[in-house]
């Protein structure tokens, strides 16, 4: 297979799932990285938890959870995973209302984990919409990046 090529492709340029069957299990970890933009009052509420729907970022902690194990029932191609760890913070900016949120997601297995992280991160951004969506309709959400990632053949990735 020639090394340009796109793994999710097969020779007839059909998309299919990768075959790592006969690749050895690594420890394999990634971050990725996402932001949502809001009104000062919709912030303020969120951060202060005085939202009707509840504790917006525990709720949104927990949705980048779930969602990162359920990443293989989301995006077609993605293997089921047995995850080691998913972590998510989510922090208040210092200069703007905006909340930053990191999701890191490890496992030790035969593919990577940057699409676990990447859905982590959005997922938990699309909650904290939903959580405070009352308040402000306009929140802007993004950039949703892949911040670094280890292991795996083709080694290590650090967004400069």
């Amino acid at each position: 297979m020639a090394k340009d090529r796109l793994t999710h492709l097969n020779e007839q340029g059909e998309a299919n799932m990768v075959d790592v069957s006969g690749k050895a299990p690594t420890k394999r970890i990634a971050t990725a990285q996402s932001s949502i933009t809001m009104a000062q009052a919709a912030f303020d509420a969120v951060n202060q938890g005085d939202l009707k729907k509840g504790d917006a970022l525990g709720t949104a902690r927990l949705a980048g959870i779930m969602a990162a194990k359920k990443t293989s029932d989301l995006i077609p191609l993605c293997h089921p995973l047995m995850l080691n760890k998913v972590e998510v913070e989510i922090t208040p900016a210092e200069n703007a209302p905006r909340f930053d949120i990191k999701a890191t997601v490890s496992v030790e297995g035969k593919t990577g984990v940057e699409m676990e992280a990447l859905t982590a991160a959005s997922i938990a951004a699309l909650t904290l919409y939903d959580m405070a969506k009352a308040l402000d309709k306009s929140m802007v959400i993004g950039p949703t990046e892949l911040v670094a990632k280890s292991g795996g053949k083709s080694g290590d990735y650090q967004r400069s």
